[in-house]
């Protein structure tokens, strides 16, 4: 009996240890806040062009801080915060079963009825069967997905707005980690069907790069590895071994996560013989209560090794991303590729990674916008031979790649 009060004894005396360490510090919780409404407010190049309601955010999330209860929670409560400027480009630096993912393998657009699905990441699923392309999204989940829309977490947004519906569309259909993808859609030929976003495959390669010839035409296909280094060795290999052919297509399709100036611009030195801009940044230099002055340069690409002459496409689509756009409007800028494909993934400006005074994680603001050297914003830019997909069963830009090459 002795022995049950003792361990009794010491169960409770373990309670409050346990309890402090699982809750949260409010006040610090506040700070942070204060830290990223402030960053959001005045360095957040695109404020101006956002439908955004500063003082209810400042409200609506002020009000939520005592109420947290655990870790857990402050991670959604800063991803929800985030959320409410409905731009695609700026995100935590962590997630957590109930965040919601990035982005998914399907994009969507309004439609009369609501919404239907206009891109398919065709070049990289392997297993879909369905032709999907122009399908009315019925339900998620088994639940209308208009009401799906409505229900979205977001405190302050205005989910008529056309364009804030459709960022929401798309973030209710990329899911949470935590929940089933299962989506009931109505296809073009009116049949209805059910397909599980969880069960579908994806062409995984662990080379940062696959190349091919085909009909004397050389084919390179970037990984999704815009980002490593190590790429540049792989181009040019690559390059080389196909510097004989008559015309090449360098694949952009498949540069979802971006990556940076370093290995784009050593890619692009390999196309020209001069030093050439590629794009415009714009920048608003501010200091305290000082006159905010507007900063803009063109940046340069140099010509680097032995250079391919022959004719190039650059191949893009909805999944290619940030610095994948940028090398898009690069190359167009420098009359040096003919682009085609879809509209890309217009992710806005260029981002940078600030951190919390009290977390053990960041999140990211865009300090600068960027542009096609002629003026247009790179978001906005929309390939010169522009490809509406309209179908799975062929590769649509492919084939005008290869057509616009073999003429």
């Amino acid at each position: 009996m002795i022995k049950y009060l003792f361990v009794l004894a010491f169960f409770f005396l373990l309670m409050p240890c346990h309890a402090q360490q699982s809750a949260v510090d409010t006040a610090k919780i506040r700070e942070d806040f204060n830290q990223i409404l402030q960053d959001m407010t005045t360095r957040y190049v695109y404020l101006s062009e956002k439908k955004i309601d500063l003082d209810c955010l400042r409200e609506k999330y002020s009000a939520k801080i005592d109420g947290l209860q655990n870790q857990s929670e402050v991670i959604l409560f800063f991803e929800y915060f985030l959320n409410e400027f409905y731009d695609s480009h700026i995100s935590l630096s962590t997630n957590i079963q109930e965040s919601y993912r990035l982005s998914s393998p399907f994009y969507v657009a309004p439609s009369v009825k609501g919404f239907y699905i206009k891109n398919v990441w065709q070049s990289q699923l392997s297993n879909l069967t369905d032709d999907i392309v122009g399908a009315e999204i019925i339900a998620l989940n088994g639940r209308a997905f208009n009401e799906q829309i409505e229900a979205f977490p977001s405190l302050c947004q205005d989910k008529k707005h056309l364009e804030i519906r459709t960022w929401i569309a798309n973030k209710v259909l990329a899911g949470k980690y935590s929940e089933p993808r299962i989506l009931t859609l109505r296809l073009k030929s009116g049949k209805e069907i059910e397909l599980d976003m969880d069960r579908l495959s994806y062409h995984q390669s662990k080379e940062l790069l696959s190349s091919a010839v085909q009909e004397e035409i050389g084919i390179i296909r970037i990984n999704n590895s815009l980002g490593n280094n190590q790429l540049i060795q792989a181009f040019d290999k690559a390059l080389n071994d196909l510097s004989e052919t008559k015309g090449l297509i360098l694949d952009l399709r498949n540069t979802n996560n971006g990556g940076n100036t370093y290995v784009a611009k050593g890619i692009m030195g390999r196309f020209i013989d001069k030093e050439l801009p590629y794009q415009k940044h714009m920048y608003i230099e501010s200091y305290e209560a000082d006159m905010p002055i507007v900063r803009s340069w063109m940046e340069m690409v140099s010509p680097r090794a032995k250079q391919y002459t022959q004719p190039l496409i650059v191949l893009v689509g909805r999944w290619t991303g940030s610095m994948g756009e940028g090398m898009a409007i690069g190359f167009d800028a420098m009359n040096r590729a003919e682009i085609v494909g879809t509209e890309m993934k217009r992710l806005a400006g260029s981002d940078f990674d600030f951190r919390f005074s009290h977390q053990s994680f960041g999140y990211k603001v865009i300090l600068e916008k960027l542009y096609h050297i002629d003026g247009r914003a790179r978001e906005l830019y929309i390939p010169k031979n522009n490809v509406e997909q309209s179908t799975i069963t062929l590769d649509e830009s492919m084939e005008k790649a290869i057509e616009i090459l073999m003429k």
